[in-house]
Order: structure tokens, then C-alpha cells, then sequence
């Protein structure tokens, strides 16, 4: 399946076309969309799973669930609309007794036109054709044009029919959503002058191509890229001797979960030097069979990416078998250590990202080599301590803030609310934006401000009138106002 090049143009006119009626739709009816399509996917969810099943091997169970956290994200995101707050009015009222003179001002986010949204392999719905770039494009008023997964190819195609149909049922402009597929069409895609930004979750190769395309147009436009992350966990030695077996259990299922294809799979794990941690985490792997992954190529280079690995001076081999045919038959989990000392000598070669079920142990032999080895992590979506109560951990904290988007106190990162406080993102590599691609504040990246000066009230938008007709969260003059 290949978009054609008329094809596509056509497709990017007629988002343009549907951005007017879009921008100028009330949130009340932009969330009746998102709920159209909330209760079209709940309707379908059987024939769904079926045919993601089919594509992606994940099981049942698993994207049934992953279904429901997909429509609960549309509504979510109608609520995020009609609350108003996202909207972040501010009105100055004219100073003419300042220095200088201050006009009226007043400011708003408006949707920034059409998005193009690169669908995810490892969430075939909630990262993917109706997931989270989508909902939130669609609730600020901004037309979508999906970019299919290869790996799944029918469900895309049969997802965007459902959620065509429940736009148009609802009233929506034609043009406001759209699904092209192939490599050559997802690059014109980026390149297309009507497209105003672009969602992305994948690869860090795959990714930075189409992010330097996005930055190398005549009109530069914004890449929300979510790209790779090693989630860095430090294991403190009070922590260690208190709960080791806790925490070894607690990891062997975190790395291991979906064949460890989830972006926030902890894939560093800092340990006090000499003990008996990784013979506890080997023990916990030891009845954890293989399971299949989610296309033949991300299965072929597992076994790549383990064999590169083991190679490296200094890194052991502590459970598992890096002689995987992970294509015939699944991916086995595989534990390897090194030391702190190591990861300062050769970075590039041990801070690679393996996608897959495996972990890195890595045995610091004091907190200043420690937080020497943390400096060198790339930029990533979690960052975890595991602490007890009590020790002085504020500059570790300090340092994994710098680093991670998201800093976790006990628990194992895998697993992403999504609500209203959320960050899903990091310093890059993990994304190549500020902002989070999860929960409710992940619409800001498809707005835009805009101020109007001393413009007569009858042209604001509804939200920076002097009545405040919709009732929305306001700062005027300074003093933020509830509605």
C-alpha cells in the first residue's frame, strides 16, 4: 500500500480547506467529535483486536486494554477542551498611565493548521492511527493526516474507517482526518507546504530523518518526535540491602513486559558494586520464556543489538543467550553487567538503546562515580530511584531531573498515566520538543499564540470577550480568574 503523490496533495488540500471550520467549531462540538469516535472504536473494539492480533502478535488481553486506554484519551481530551484552561487566555486591559502607554491586550492559543502523525509500532491504537497525537490535534481544532504503520497495515486501514465515518456522522468537515501510507509518501508528507507540524513516535534513525526534513523545508515547521530512551534506574545501597529481592522481582518484570518493546522500559539499571543483585535478577528471568515481538525486522536486529552488546570489553553475561533466532522464536530475556567505571570509558558503545527484553546492570563504586556515569545517559522519557526514607538523595534527584521528563520514587517506569499532570518526554534523544505526548497538556503542541491589540469586541474570540461567555479559566490584569 503506497499513497500516490496527487493522492496525498489532494488529501493536504482538503485538511486545509477543513482547518477554517475546525478552528471555528465551538470545544463543545470539537468534543463531540472526539466522543464520536471514542464510542465508534468501543463499538468495534472485537473486530479490532482481531485484526491487530493478526499484525502485531500482542495478544488479546493487551490490546483490549490498549483499546480502552485509546477512547478513554478522546475523552479525556473533550474534557481538556471544554474545561477551558488549555485555551491559556490572558487580557491586559489598556494603561495609558503606564510608562510607555500600554495598549489592550489580549491573548490566546489558536490550532496551528494541519498535522501529520507518524503512527507507532508498539501501540497499534494508542500511539497510532486514533491514539494520542491524533485525539489532541483533533481537540484544538487541527485537520490529522496519519501515516500508517507498516506493521499494521490492515487494522490502520479498518481504524481509519471507523474513525472517517464517525467524523463525518458527527458533523465534522470533510477533510479533517485522513490515513496515507509508505516510506515516500510519509517523507512528502513532512515535506508538504500545508502541513504545519508533525507527531512522531519511533526510532531514533527513522525519526531524526524526518525531523531534519521538518527543519529543512522553506518554512521550518515543529517535529514532536518521540524517538529512543535507555530509563535510567538507581538502586541506592540503603535500598538494596533492604528489599534486593523486592527490587529484582520488580525489574525482571518491568524490562520484560511486552517482550520489552514499551518506550519506558528500563534499560540502565545502577547498582551498588559487589553484591549479590544480579544473580537475583538472572534467578528472576529464569522462568520467563520468549515471546514474540512485533515485526520480523524489529526481531531480527534483537539478537544484533544483544550480540553487540556482549561484545564489549568489561560487560558480562548474566542471563539469557545472546545466540537468539528471535524471527522463529521470540525474544528471550537477556542480563548483562558492567561497571560505572566502563560506561565513563566507552559510552557510545554500552548508552545504545536495545529494544527488546533486556537489561544493563551497572555497578557504581561511590556516589561521585555514580553521578559521573548519569552524565553521560542520553536524555530520556524516565528517570528512577529506588531510595529508603531518610538518605540524602536531593542531588541524585537534582541530576535525574536534568535527564528524564518523568522522575519515578520507588515503582518501575513501565506503565503511562494518562490524565492531566502526565509528562511524556524528555531531553533528546527521548523526544525533540518541551512538551509531552501523553495526557492533557499534549494539545499545546499543536497551538499557537496569538495577541489581539485593541480589537474591537465583537471580533475576539469568545474566550477574550469582557463577559467571558464560555466561562473559561482566565488571568486578567495579572489575577488569574476561575471563569
Amino acid at each position: 500500500m503506497q499513497t500516490a503523490t496527487q493522492e496525498l496533495q489532494d488529501l493536504t488540500a482538503a485538511a486545509h480547506t477543513a482547518s477554517g471550520p475546525a478552528a471555528a467549531a465551538s470545544d463543545a462540538v470539537r468534543a463531540s467529535w472526539l466522543l464520536a469516535v471514542a464510542d465508534a472504536l468501543d463499538a468495534n473494539v472485537a473486530e479490532l483486536v482481531e485484526i491487530a492480533d493478526s499484525e502485531t502478535r500482542l495478544g488479546t488481553v493487551r490490546l483490549t486494554g490498549e483499546v480502552a486506554r485509546t477512547t478513554g484519551q478522546l475523552r479525556l481530551f473533550a474534557r481538556v477542551i471544554t474545561e477551558g484552561s488549555y485555551l491559556e487566555a490572558v487580557i491586559d486591559h489598556a494603561n495609558p498611565g503606564a510608562t510607555p502607554p500600554s495598549p489592550d491586550l489580549r491573548r490566546i492559543l489558536r490550532p496551528v493548521g494541519p498535522v501529520a502523525v507518524f503512527s507507532a509500532s508498539n501501540f497499534p491504537f494508542a500511539f497510532s492511527v486514533a491514539g494520542g497525537d491524533t485525539a489532541s490535534a483533533l481537540a484544538v481544532g487541527c485537520p490529522v493526516i496519519v501515516k500508517a504503520h507498516s506493521g499494521h497495515l490492515e487494522l490502520s486501514k479498518r481504524t481509519a474507517e471507523i474513525v472517517t465515518q464517525a467524523l463525518s456522522d458527527a458533523g465534522a468537515p470533510a477533510g479533517l482526518f485522513a490515513l496515507v501510507a509508505g516510506r515516500e509518501a510519509g517523507a512528502a508528507l513532512v515535506q508538504d507546504p500545508l502541513i504545519k507540524a508533525v507527531g512522531f513516535t519511533g526510532s531514533i534513525p527513522g525519526g531524526r530523518a524526518l525531523f531534519d526534513l521538518a527543519v529543512s523545508r522553506p518554512e521550518p515547521i515543529p517535529f514532536y518526535g518521540e524517538l529512543g530512551s535507555l530509563n535510567p534506574v538507581v538502586i541506592t545501597p540503603a535500598a538494596l540491602a533492604a528489599r534486593s529481592s523486592q527490587l529484582a522481582a520488580g525489574l525482571a518484570a518491568s524490562f520484560t513486559m511486552g517482550a520489552g518493546q514499551f518506550c519506558t522500559k528500563p534499560g540502565l539499571v545502577f547498582v551498588p558494586a559487589g553484591s549479590s543483585f544480579g544473580a537475583e535478577v538472572a534467578a528472576e528471568c529464569a522462568g520467563k520464556g520468549a515471546a514474540p515481538m512485533l515485526t520480523d525486522r524489529i526481531a531480527a536486529a534483537y539478537p544484533a543489538g544483544l550480540a553487540g552488546l556482549a561484545a564489549q570489553p568489561g560487560v558480562d553475561l548474566l542471563s539469557g543467550s545472546t545466540g537468539q533466532d528471535a524471527e522463529a522464536d521470540g525474544a528471550a530475556p537477556v542480563v548483562f553487567s558492567t561497571t560505572a567505571a566502563g560506561v565513563i570509558a566507552r559510552p557510545g558503545e554500552l548508552l545504545e538503546e536495545c529494544f527488546g527484553p533486556t537489561t544493563l546492570l551497572i555497578e557504581y563504586a561511590s556516589d561521585a562515580e555514580l553521578a559521573q556515569a548519569l552524565a553521560l545517559v542520553p536524555g530520556s522519557l524516565t528517570a528512577t530511584v529506588q531510595a529508603e526514607d531518610g538518605e540524602d538523595i536531593a542531588a541524585l534527584v537534582d541530576q535525574l531531573t536534568g535527564l528524564a521528563g518523568r522522575v519515578l520514587f520507588g515503582g518501575w517506569p513501565t506503565g503511562v498515566s494518562v490524565n492531566w499532570a502526565q509528562q511524556h518526554g524528555g531531553p533528546y534523544p527521548a523526544t525533540t520538543s518541551l512538551f509531552t505526548s501523553v495526557g492533557a497538556t499534549a494539545v499545546r503542541r499543536f497551538q499557537r499564540p496569538v495577541a489581539y491589540q485593541d480589537a474591537p469586541e465583537a471580533l475576539l474570540p469568545e474566550a477574550l470577550r469582557e463577559a467571558n461567555p464560555l466561562g473559561v479559566p482566565r488571568r486578567v490584569d495579572g489575577v488569574l480568574q476561575l471563569g
